[in-house]
């Protein structure tokens, strides 16, 4: 039973989840709190870096929140490859120096995690945007794991929200890394949200077919670079990209044009990539027009508050959107106007309140 209600609603959610495109060294902080000392929380990351701006950072940042107002002892590991077996390996590392609370971010974890959640019975797991399976489709999610996954759609619906309210009129883009449904769902989202805002915000902005992509990674930056740079040159203003280091490329060519006068934009995601953007230090200027959000590093910190407190909701499957303040747009949006940010913050509590309904599957607008 549990398994048919586990593929019930991942069916729902649309399981597969968006990579995270992480990692990094081995590292470790024992901030010494007042609450529950002696828990260790442990990550494995996904390829990539641990300051990748993206689904890796912001689930360490997650953890090294909890470090430092629970006095956890926290560390990461980074992975010697993108398999199981390189995922496994990491996570019994971490389990055999007692590390029993462990994250992992991103659905390449589903099958390390279906097994990890079986051999360790006395540990803990959390798997974001993905849940366990035995590489069969075949779900099960024990008591002593949670699955978390986000609502990409109306992340990407108030990126879009706020590009064509701050822009008015002309071209956006879209750069995704793998073709999965969590980075569609950031696309169609982001659509739906342009459209928005023409029907009901008097604005003209377009995004045309060929200025949509799939690059097909999450770690190719040169790719990114060049594809930014095409969608520049055909007269794109603003380009969406969920892609990981794919993105980040996007970013630099965005930061190169800037700096020769050109007037272009980019819209982050997963975490706010303002910084990431600044194009002269001096005046803190950014690239960043905005970011598309999941709250991933309050998901982590949460299911670790919980733990401490003895409300860890083992064996369920969360869902972070608007309604919990899941997703959304950063607090600070230095390049949007006190307008934009008006509008787009009537647009959330439309969305929180379910007086806007964004759709997750592709060809629908709003319902």
């Amino acid at each position: 039973m549990k398994k048919k209600l586990i593929a019930l609603t991942l069916s729902a959610l649309m399981v597969t989840g968006l990579v995270g495109c992480g990692g990094g060294n081995s590292n470790s902080s024992d901030n010494g709190g007042d609450k529950k000392a002696d828990l260790k929380v442990g990550m494995v990351t996904d390829a990539g870096t641990i300051d990748d701006k993206s689904f890796n950072q912001g689930t360490w940042e997650g953890i090294l929140r909890a470090g430092e107002e629970f006095g956890v002892e926290t560390s990461y590991l980074k992975p010697a490859g993108t398999t199981e077996a390189d995922y496994m390996k990491e996570i019994t590392n971490l389990y055999d120096t007692g590390y029993k609370f462990i994250v992992t971010p991103g659905f390449k974890f589903e099958t390390a995690i279906y097994n990890a959640q079986k051999k360790y019975e006395d540990a803990k797991f959390v798997i974001l945007d993905g849940a366990p399976h035995s590489g069969d489709n075949n779900y099960d999610l024990s008591d002593n794991t949670i699955a978390i996954f986000f609502a990409e759609e109306q992340a990407g619906f108030l990126a879009g929200v706020a590009a064509a309210a701050e822009l008015k009129e002309g071209d956006l883009g879209f750069i995704g890394g793998m073709e999965i449904p969590a980075v569609q769902k950031f696309n169609w989202g982001f659509q739906q949200g342009v459209a928005y805002a023409n029907e009901n915000l008097g604005t003209k902005m377009t995004i045309k077919a060929e200025n949509v992509v799939y690059q097909g990674s999450f770690d190719n930056s040169a790719a990114g670079q060049q594809l930014a740079a095409t969608m520049y040159d055909n007269g794109v203003k603003a380009i969406f990209a969920a892609a990981g280091g794919v993105g980040v490329g996007a970013i630099n060519e965005a930061k190169q044009r800037v700096q020769k006068g050109q007037e272009v934009w980019m819209i982050g995601v997963d975490v706010d990539q303002y910084a990431d953007g600044i194009y002269d230090e001096a005046a803190k200027k950014s690239v960043i027009l905005t970011s598309a959000m999941k709250k991933i590093d309050t998901a982590t910190f949460d299911m670790i508050k919980d733990e401490l407190n003895g409300e860890f909701k083992g064996g369920q499957i969360l869902k972070f959107d608007a309604s919990n303040d899941g997703v959304g747009l950063p607090k600070e949006n230095p390049n949007l106007s006190e307008d934009t940010i008006s509008k787009v913050n009537e647009v959330f509590e439309k969305i929180k309140s379910g007086d806007i309904k964004v759709s997750a599957e592709q060809g629908n607008l709003i319902k």
